[in-house]
């Protein structure tokens, strides 16, 4: 379990289907999870199954399931109706599984265990994002949506044009026409639901948002005599993206934990608010105001300023301590250097960071624990993706990201 969840996020569904493989002959696996906007399916196995399982597949499969309970039974795959195995964890992550022909399920509590650790890892990845991934997630978040809106008017024009055509009064046939005629209404109806049904994962309604972020903090708070007021968000703000969403809570919980390690606190304000461009969030406490600032600002620096945001934290001596952020809702005009970020594959995103440090080739195959051979294949495989002639600029374009590597060689 510890090659599973110690590795880049994209892959671990490789790395899981790998430890169950010999628990549970499979021939494709898909890891299916909300915590992740940008890319929702973590897959392993067979392409033909997992390029082509929809996610509007998966969230009906999802929402038969019941907590703890495995569906070991037949449902449509990729299109196709087959057998399947599938749980849902307490986190609402879904695994899903394709076992070999005649193959048994066994060990299932040992399987349910081990994967409640994936979707927990999943999840606190997630909520400990570093600019990276943040980046990755965002743009890989934007080309979904823009795929997603040119398949679905692709596929509606060709169905409205059938509807025109066998509602036409010059052809004859009736009953073919009314066939024909409710087979693509229903088709049609099918399609845009699927698009809104992706468009509502890779979106939270802000006031949803809210509430799940006083569900994640009432645990943290449980044991402290500290007093929590929430200012709600407008009812009619407009939805968030999965991304800003995320950052917004992963700020709240890092500011709230900060102010409630302070000695003489017994209260803290927390309010959300929109104003048509930007989520505000404001965290305040009545505390001594002896918080240390930098550190905070270190903290959620990174991860509010790869999302194009703006951070800023005070504390007065006897006045209390305030953190404001205001996150863009919107993508900014992205350059094409920016885009193609999302190209950049985990362990190129990793050099990338380095390269914003300044470090060389061998300094960063330290770090890495890989040869400088190696560090000069993925360094080769940046400028190229990011369209640059130099290190130089490649660095430049990850500080402006906020993508950096700390002195432990990991993301910061």
């Amino acid at each position: 379990m510890r090659d599973v969840i110690d590795g880049p996020l994209p892959d671990i569904a490789v790395r899981f289907s790998k430890f169950l493989a010999d628990i549970w002959p499979h021939t494709a696996l898909v890891i299916f999870t909300r915590e992740c906007t940008g890319r929702p399916r973590k897959v392993s196995g067979d392409p033909s199954v997992v390029e082509r399982v929809t996610i509007a597949e998966l969230e009906a499969l999802r929402t038969r399931l019941t907590e703890g309970t495995p569906f070991d039974d037949q449902t449509v795959i990729a299109g196709v109706k087959r057998k399947v195995w599938a749980l849902l964890d307490a986190t609402g992550t879904l695994l899903l599984v394709l076992p070999k022909p005649r193959q048994r399920i066994r060990e299932v509590p040992l399987v349910a265990g081990a994967f409640g650790v994936v979707a927990v890892s999943i999840r606190h990845q997630v909520a400990q994002a570093s600019p990276a991934y943040l980046a990755e997630s965002r743009a890989a978040s934007s080309e979904r949506a823009r795929t997603i809106v040119e398949l679905t008017d692709l596929h509606a024009a060709t169905l409205e044009s059938i509807l025109s055509t066998l509602r036409s009064k010059d052809l004859d046939d009736r009953r073919s026409r009314i066939t024909a005629s409710e087979t693509a209404s229903s088709a049609l109806v099918t399609l845009r639901s699927a698009g809104e049904s992706d468009r509502n994962l890779a979106e939270e309604a802000v006031t949803t948002a809210f509430a799940r972020l006083q569900g994640e903090l009432r645990p943290l708070l449980q044991h402290r005599p500290v007093r929590v007021d929430y200012v709600d968000p407008p009812v009619d703000g407009r939805a968030l993206p999965g991304e800003v969403a995320s950052a917004a809570r992963a700020v709240v919980r890092s500011a709230v934990l900060a102010f409630a390690a302070q000695a003489a606190l017994e209260r803290i304000r927390i309010a959300w608010d929109c104003d048509g461009a930007n989520l505000l969030v404001e965290v305040r406490d009545d505390g001594d105001g002896g918080l240390d600032t930098d550190a905070l600002v270190r903290q959620l620096s990174g991860r509010v300023h790869t999302l194009g945001g703006r951070i800023d934290v005070e504390s007065v001596d006897g006045w209390g301590s305030r953190v404001a952020v205001a996150i863009p809702l919107d993508l900014p005009m992205a350059r094409p250097d920016e885009q193609q970020l999302g190209d950049l594959n985990p362990r190129e995103l990793e050099v990338l960071g380095h390269l914003a440090t300044g470090k060389r080739n061998k300094a960063i195959a330290d770090s890495l624990g890989i040869s400088e051979s190696t560090v000069k294949f993925h360094v080769a495989g940046v400028l190229k993706k990011l369209g640059v002639a130099s290190r130089g600029e490649a660095g430049a374009i990850a500080l402006e990201a906020g993508i950096r590597a700390d002195t432990t060689g990991r993301h910061a």
